[in-house]
């Protein structure tokens, strides 16, 4: 940007995240860490007066960047608040041939859900009253505010809507979509599998999800507790609206397998929030596999191997789920 005229020059553009820049000694270029779907961060070096750029680091392994990687494609969808939905479709490339050839490809799917109700960036109680906010601002906080008073019942219709629209698409099989997340998208899992009338998914794969509000409330810590209650409120107080997000009382509804996942040092969702679900879906004699990590807390998922969340995630989606074909398109909510 000039300071005296206010204009703006792009120097560079590109569908990632550029990031971290710093100015050179002599003020002639600038490094940078630039990331996208299809490349891992690296930094880089852009000259300021020529435009060139060159690449300084290479973080991709030869094994990975000879591969082509599919680029997210933004999609929409109406949910049942009337809000437009928007998420990223990740799926396999398609067949090609001469312009006579018509791939026939049917493929499963999947919803994964983000975790954490809230976002971290922006919060409605850090605006005084009487501001007026932008727009944007003003339209995440009235959707934000839907989850007020009210966890796993507007936000699990909303991911039922999901997989509706998926259904409504060609080339995506019915009968092979399946939801899964961490956190409190594992509790949207959990929520789904347990108010789904009509059974729009396959399975579901829960890591490190809630099921039982009161008691998450009261085993976790004491600023988690305070998140919990800027939604909810106190417990004593607002009783049925935890009870009425709490998945754990309507087990028998869930007919579809499903896969937990959680870590034994995991210190904001406490394990005993999976032990419950399990015991719960014990008792009900449901279909489902249960897999602790001794040494994870949350978040540590990324694996290879089958003694790894993300090895376990594998093996329990090629088996139970996608049985054919272990390719398949995930959607990203």
């Amino acid at each position: 940007m000039d300071v005296s005229t206010g204009a703006v020059t792009t120097l560079r553009a590109g569908p990632g995240i550029h990031s971290r820049p710093h100015w050179s000694p002599l003020g002639d270029f600038l490094t940078f860490e630039y990331e996208d779907p299809a490349r891992p961060p690296d930094l880089y070096s852009l000259g300021l007066w020529t435009g060139a750029m060159t690449q300084l680091t290479f973080s991709n392994p030869p094994a990975l960047a000879c591969q082509k990687l599919v680029v997210p494609e933004p999609v929409s969808y109406p949910a049942m608040t009337g809000w437009k939905f928007r998420l990223f479709s990740i799926a396999p490339p398609i067949p090609t041939g001469p312009p006579s050839f018509t791939p026939t490809v049917v493929l499963p799917t999947s919803i994964f859900t983000i975790g954490t109700s809230w976002p971290n960036t922006w919060s409605p109680r850090a605006i005084p009253t009487g501001h007026q906010l932008p727009r944007q601002h003003r339209l995440r906080r009235d959707f934000e505010r839907l989850n007020h008073d009210d966890w796993g019942i507007g936000d699990t219709q909303d991911c039922l809507h999901a997989a509706r629209y998926l259904r409504s698409l060609a080339g995506i099989d019915p009968q092979r979509i399946a939801i899964y997340g961490g956190s409190y998208g594992g509790y949207m899992t959990i929520c789904c599998l347990s108010h789904d009338p009509e059974y729009l998914f396959a399975c579901g794969i829960t890591k490190y999800g809630d099921s039982h509000l009161i008691s998450s409330w009261a085993q976790c810590s004491r600023r988690l507790r305070y998140y919990t209650e800027i939604f909810l409120g106190h417990p004593a107080r607002n009783r049925k609206v935890y009870l009425d997000g709490s998945p754990i009382f309507q087990v028998e509804n869930v007919k579809k397998p499903a896969l937990i996942l959680h870590g034994l040092l995991d210190d904001i969702v406490p394990p005993q929030a999976s032990e419950e679900w399990v015991e719960a879906l014990q008792r009900a004699g449901k279909t489902f596999e249960y897999k602790t990590y001794a040494t994870s807390r949350m978040g540590s998922c990324a694996g290879r191997t089958r003694s790894t969340p993300g090895g376990a995630s594998r093996d329990f989606w090629t088996g139970i789920y996608c049985r054919r074909n272990c390719k398949g398109v995930c959607f990203l909510a």
